[in-house]
């Protein structure tokens, strides 16, 4: 999808930071607010992908989607779903085997899922390396990833589904420079870009990362971060500069979903939902219209914190 140098950019939200809410009321809440996608984070609150009667439930979240006019991309970070003792384990580059097929398995099921509600992207990441694996260019932790990335992106494209790979700090690709790396062995992965991260590993500003990456991108999440500590904020609450990030992805004409990751919120998901997406389309008009950085100033209002 793309959009025209008029075309406002288009905002979702992820469903893991609406974990209080029923899928449904979830979903209802973004569209009556505005929202033009929604981020599902396939999970057990969500749409739980080894619940019984899958294809029937996704038949149905299909055409309530449609019935509200939301798109959709599918997150695949849910913290326990594949194992409710370790978070996010196994995962592409587990040592043993079989958690590495559960973990690719999952991913493919994500890729039926998104398949069948038309989503524009599902996301992915590698995980975090076990101590004392070899993570060297060429190791034993990259050829599980190489290998693993190879089959979602295959069976992502029979699908008709964009695979995109995000980087996670503290992960085995952790930054823009290592997605590169990755997805020279891997043709047609596409970019899953959190702007937030790049606050985090350091290398490319946010602003960067987008202009750099233009034609890579696949999937973009803008929410805020202080410098240096992956801590997912709301807009106006870190140290991102809004007005630069979405005047580059306008300018690049970027026409997927722009989505916000606030899954330690869901207790205010109700200030967030709608504030952010205020002082979102507040920081697209100052980046685009070439304003100074107003994001400080403009932040979610009315949002306390250390409520729990």
């Amino acid at each position: 999808m793309s959009a025209s140098a008029g075309d406002g950019l288009r905002y979702a939200y992820n469903t893991n930071g609406m974990t209080s809410h029923r899928l449904p009321d979830a979903l209802a809440l973004l569209a009556d607010t505005g929202y033009d996608g929604v981020a599902l984070t396939v999970d057990v609150a969500h749409h739980d992908p080894f619940a019984p009667r899958l294809a029937a439930r996704t038949a149905a979240l299909a055409r309530r989607l449609d019935r509200l006019g939301l798109d959709s991309t599918v997150e695949t970070g849910a913290r326990f779903l594949l194992d409710p003792r370790r978070k996010h384990e196994p995962t592409l580059i587990t040592p043993d085997p079989a958690g590495r097929a559960r973990r690719l398995a999952f991913l493919r099921l994500c890729v039926d899922i998104a398949a069948d509600l038309g989503s524009e992207a599902v996301s992915f990441w590698a995980g975090a390396p076990a101590p004392g694996t070899d993570t060297s260019p060429g190791g034993t932790a990259w050829g599980h990833l190489v290998d693993g990335v190879r089959a979602v992106v295959a069976y992502a494209t029979e699908r008709g589904v964009v695979a995109a790979f995000e980087p996670e700090p503290g992960m085995l690709v952790e930054d823009c420079a290592g997605w590169s790396r990755l997805a020279a062995h891997a043709p047609g992965l596409r970019l899953a870009l959190d702007t937030g991260h790049c606050l985090v590993s350091g290398g490319p500003t946010p602003r960067q990362a987008v202009l750099s990456h233009a034609r890579d991108l696949g999937a973009v999440a803008v929410e805020d971060m202080p410098r240096g500590r992956h801590e997912h904020r709301a807009p106006g609450e870190g140290d991102m500069d809004l007005p630069a990030v979405l005047g580059a992805l306008r300018a690049v004409r970027y026409g997927g979903l722009v989505s916000l990751e606030l899954s330690r919120d869901a207790h205010r998901a109700d200030v967030l939902v709608p504030g952010a997406l205020r002082a979102l389309r507040h920081a697209e008009r100052a980046g685009f219209d070439g304003a100074p950085d107003a994001s400080a100033a403009h932040g979610v209002a009315g949002s306390p914190k250390g409520v729990r």
